[in-house]
């Protein structure tokens, strides 16, 4: 029997302030995305990421993507804010982010059929692969 598939994709909602807020609709959308493909990370999984960030006017200047990929890698492991790395308001949807071997992230305006909604790409890591783990 081979690897099981293990490639997600979900929308991710609009930036909103404070970060612990957007991390908590950031982790229900990926727990019902993960959920409803029947994906499990393990510990042992290489993992890349692709992520669109949809940011409208001002906020498209305003954000730094290295403090949205944090938010959005914290989530992923069930860090949503509170007192320390260890602390988990909810359960791990991967279980460390060392597993993430690759990442793509860009922002821009979003397109209108997106309905403002951004969206991030969980997939195996192929060392030296430089394939896209989705599309835009």
């Amino acid at each position: 029997m081979g690897k099981p598939r293990l490639m997600v994709r979900f929308r991710i909602p609009q930036y909103v302030s404070p970060h612990a807020v957007w991390r908590r609709r950031l982790h229900a959308a990926g727990a019902r995305a993960i959920r409803q493909a029947g994906v499990e990370y393990g510990p042992d999984d290489a993992l890349e990421l692709e992520v669109t960030l949809y940011l409208r006017g001002r906020a498209l200047e305003l954000h730094d993507v290295d403090n949205r990929l944090k938010d959005i890698m914290d989530a992923l492991q069930g860090h949503v804010g509170g007192t320390g790395k260890k602390h988990r308001a909810l359960p791990a949807l991967i279980p460390n982010d060392r597993q993430v071997f690759r990442v793509i992230i860009e922002k821009r305006a979003p397109p209108k059929q997106s309905r403002g909604l951004g969206h991030v790409v969980i997939g195996s890591y192929a060392a030296g692969s430089r394939r896209r783990t989705g599309g835009g």
